[in-house]
């Protein structure tokens, strides 16, 4: 039997994350049906705070990440390396300003970052050939942007992670680390963001850090006493 409590905890990852929703039909969106990134929920929420109206973002590794930037940045380039989820990305979002690349062999893929002759706000490692992909990441990095390395602990297990968290810090570049479950699997990971030293993205708020999911303290004083109150009844 479980505690009424412990029932609470299962009800906000239910409702709150829609986490259940999330494993069970292997879909990475938030309660509402937004889409959100494959990053852990720590990550998830602090990047959802800022404003990146006037952004732009580059992805190794195109998927549900695409569509959350897409409703968010002023342009998206996103590279992916498997046709048959090419044709289902491009199927399933239909974003104006997202833009789906097909990138295959070796050196071309790390190398599609440098197609536009741009820099980019934010850069998402999240494809394969990281140790390559962060090398290019950190030459096209625009001054005070971010790069994402997504599962950075395999560098655990990793010499190919080494390298590439190596790459990132020899840039100068700060490493904040965010533990935690993420949509669709059962087991926890880590999402790291390495920011540029003058990192100052505004916030969509009047305040940071904004109430997270399944927060109590977005309730009122009566309302969270009424709360606790009757857990403990």
């Amino acid at each position: 039997m479980y505690s009424e409590k412990f029932q609470k905890f299962i009800e906000m990852w239910q409702k709150d994350f829609a986490f259940e929703k999330s494993l069970d039909e292997k879909i990475c969106r938030d309660r509402d049906g937004n889409p959100i990134p494959w990053y852990t929920y720590p990550a998830i929420e602090y990047l959802a705070q800022f404003d990146y109206a006037d952004k732009k973002v580059f992805e190794f590794g195109c998927g549900y990440s695409s569509a959350f930037w897409a409703e968010r940045a002023q342009r998206v380039v996103s590279i992916e390396d498997k046709t048959e989820w090419l044709k289902k990305w491009q199927k399933e979002f239909n974003y104006q300003n997202l833009d789906i690349r097909f990138r295959d062999e070796g050196e071309e893929y790390e190398n599609a970052i440098f197609s536009d002759n741009d820099k980019y706000d934010v850069i998402i490692v999240d494809g394969k050939r990281r140790e390559q992909c962060t090398a290019a990441a950190v030459k096209a990095l625009k001054d005070g942007g971010m790069i994402i390395l997504d599962d950075s602990d395999r560098i655990n297990t990793s010499q190919e992670y080494k390298k590439a968290v190596s790459t990132l810090k020899q840039a100068g570049l700060l490493q904040v680390d965010f533990y935690g479950f993420c949509p669709m699997n059962c087991y926890t990971k880590t999402t790291s963001l390495f920011l540029s030293r003058n990192f100052d993205f505004k916030s969509k708020y009047e305040v940071q850090p904004i109430n997270g999911w399944g927060n109590l303290w977005s309730m009122q004083r009566k309302t969270r006493k009424e709360f606790f109150k009757k857990l403990e009844a």
